[in-house]
């Protein structure tokens, strides 16, 4: 079993709220808008991370982490992208690949709204994480929190970081 944590949009800030939770997790993801890699190294210091990059990022962010991560945590299938959508709308740059061959969980950033829904047509939860920096028009920042047993994906949470 491992325990998640995930976050997005931080544009360059982080704190010792986010850092606390990330401590608390076996692994941290962060689906993209890092901002300064300050806050991805900082991530890493204290848990795994694993993380995309988004469209604010710059060149170094983009070396450094790739536009899409899929790979098997326990036996899930993840997607993490930072502009994926949600469903039934999403990215048209990715829907073909989504339809053919759909994760179990699909993750994504960029719209800021924390957002958690099925999509019975592909089998496949969506996460979105809200946004857990500063820069934005959202109202709260956010993070969730969840575990991945086996084939389970449970114990969702989401975690409010306080005001922008």
């Amino acid at each position: 079993m491992k325990q998640i944590l995930l976050l997005s949009d931080t544009h360059s800030y982080i704190d010792d709220r986010i850092l606390h939770y990330a401590s608390l997790a076996d692994e941290v993801w962060h689906a993209g808008d890092i901002g300064s890699l300050d806050v991805t190294d900082k991530l890493a210091e204290v848990a795994p991370l694993k993380a995309v990059y988004g469209n604010i990022d710059d060149h170094k962010a983009r070396k450094t982490f790739p536009l899409h991560q899929r790979f098997l945590c326990e036996e899930v299938s993840v997607w993490i992208t930072h502009i994926g959508g949600y469903p039934p709308k999403y990215n048209t740059k990715i829907r073909s690949l989504l339809k053919e061959n759909p994760p179990k969980l699909f993750i994504c950033g960029h719209s800021h709204i924390l957002k958690v829904m099925f999509d019975k047509t592909l089998k496949t939860l969506h996460m979105n994480p809200g946004a857990a920096g500063k820069h934005g028009f959202h109202q709260q920042r956010t993070m969730l929190r969840f575990c991945i047993d086996k084939t389970e994906i449970k114990n969702l949470e989401v975690i409010e970081l306080g005001k922008r």
